[in-house]
This record gives C-alpha cells, sequence and structure tokens, in this order.
C-alpha cells in the first residue's frame, strides 16, 4: 500500500520527523488516540507537541485503522495507513521503508503533554550515538510514590555509562540495602532507519512478552539503548481516569 497523505510532502528526503503510532484496540483504553481531550483528540495534541520541537522536518501518525485514518484526514494531519503490528516500534519501522528520512522520533500517541524540548533532546542525541547504540529513549526522575507503584508507568534502571539495563513496570531497583532513585522511561524513542530494520528482524523475547515494553526487544538481544534525561512534567494517558486528570491541566 502506497504511503497515504494529506497534505503535499517534499520529494527530498526529510533529516528527523516524528512518527505518532496510534492503533484502536488498546486493552485499558479502546479508542484511546480520538477520545477528547478539551474539543480535540488526544493523536492531535501529540502532533501539536511535535510541531513545536525545533529541530523536526514534520510529524506523522501511523495507524491501521480507519477510523483515526478519517480523523487525520478531517483534521489536516499527515498520516501513513499501515500494517497490523506487535508493537508501535514495529509500525514506525514500516514507515521507515516508506518514507525517507535521517532519522525517526517514535512519539506515543498518549503523551498529550510531552515536552518538545524533550522531542528535540532526543532529536540532538541522535547525531551523538556512541558506537553499538541502536537507540535513544528518554528518561525523567520519579518522585511520586503512586507512580513508582503504578504498572502503566514503566521504570528502567540504567548503566553509569548511560544504557539501559532494565525495563520494568514494577518498582525497579527494588530498596533493600538502599533508598534508590526510581527513574521513568517516557514513550519517546529515537531510531535511524538501519535500526528500526533491525529491530523489526528480532524475535520478541521473553521479558519483552511478558512486561509489554517494547525497547526490551534490544535489550534481550544484547543491543545498547542509551537513554536521555529530560525535563518532562507530562500527563500520559493510559487509562479514562487519565484523560479526567490531563483534562484538568489544560490551558483555559
Amino acid at each position: 500500500m502506497a504511503a497515504t497523505t494529506v497534505q503535499p510532502t517534499s520529494p527530498t528526503p526529510r533529516r528527523h520527523i516524528a512518527v505518532i503510532p496510534c492503533r484502536w484496540g488498546a486493552s485499558r483504553f479502546p479508542g484511546k488516540p480520538l477520545a477528547l481531550l478539551g474539543d480535540k483528540p488526544l493523536l492531535w495534541h501529540v502532533h501539536q507537541r511535535c510541531l513545536e520541537a525545533k529541530r523536526l522536518d514534520g510529524a506523522v501518525v501511523a495507524t491501521d485503522d480507519e477510523r483515526i485514518e478519517a480523523a487525520c484526514r478531517q483534521l489536516g494531519i499527515e498520516y501513513i495507513r499501515t500494517g497490523e503490528h506487535l508493537t508501535g516500534t514495529d509500525r514506525v519501522a514500516e514507515v521507515a521503508e516508506r518514507l525517507e528520512a535521517e532519522a525517526y522520533i517514535n512519539v506515543q500517541g498518549d503523551e498529550p503533554f510531552i515536552s518538545p524540548t524533550a522531542i528535540d533532546a532526543i532529536s540532538e542525541a541522535l547525531e551523538h550515538l556512541p558506537p553499538g547504540a541502536l537507540a535513544v529513549n528518554a528518561y525523567t526522575e520519579l518522585l511520586d510514590v503512586g507512580a513508582v507503584l503504578d504498572h502503566n508507568v514503566v521504570k528502567v534502571v540504567i548503566a553509569s555509562q548511560g544504557e539501559a539495563l532494565m525495563f520494568s513496570r514494577q518498582p525497579i531497583p527494588y530498596p533493600k540495602g538502599d533508598r534508590p532513585k526510581y527513574l521513568r522511561q517516557l514513550g519517546l524513542y529515537g531510531f535511524t532507519g538501519p535500526a528500526l530494520q533491525c529491530f523489526r528482524q528480532l524475535q520478541q523475547g521473553p521479558l519483552e512478552r511478558a512486561e509489554g515494553v517494547e525497547m526490551l526487544r534490544f535489550v534481550e538481544h544484547g543491543h545498547a539503548v542509551r537513554m536521555i534525561p529530560v525535563l518532562d512534567e507530562g500527563v500520559p494517558v493510559d487509562t479514562p481516569e487519565d484523560l479526567a486528570r490531563a483534562e484538568s491541566l489544560l490551558v483555559p
């Protein structure tokens, strides 16, 4: 299927682009991308944050659902209709096969308040990837105990060199001998095209299947994921209750 867009796309390769994977059938919140936040669907808010980033050459929604496709047409948002995929990153990898760019930034479609500065930080980090690293992933410190315990919030532990050691929905590390600092993995990843193709060729391992955290695919197969600290106070929307919280944060 050819790439489908609702606005002209430059024939020249783009530098860095944001890809927002959106699917209808989220188990915790079906139809989440089109849930209204204020008077606009959730995916519109994420797309706006991407447009506010200074280092990108555009943002595109990637979806396999005709309802999301129709909403993008109505809102004037560039989109690509993809096949069905196991994860959002697999979906971004299909986009990379059909839309040429130097690098791709996966911005999760449930982060309506994601910081444009954080997106730019991932873009910049992609230009300085250390040898062996196939991806960059943003993180921020968790200060709320409830968020540490929330299985919808993915935690990460990081090696001294800045690479991810493990991701989990459980609070890690366990505070047996010391009081640790808890870090939240943001739904904000950066890849080159070859790295995305490598991702698609790797099999899901037992950790990724158990945790439902796609960056574990690289970790399980011995590939480095570079973690980038960012400042972000956004509210990810995993459940209808999160959407109500996000509504209270909208600027009138």
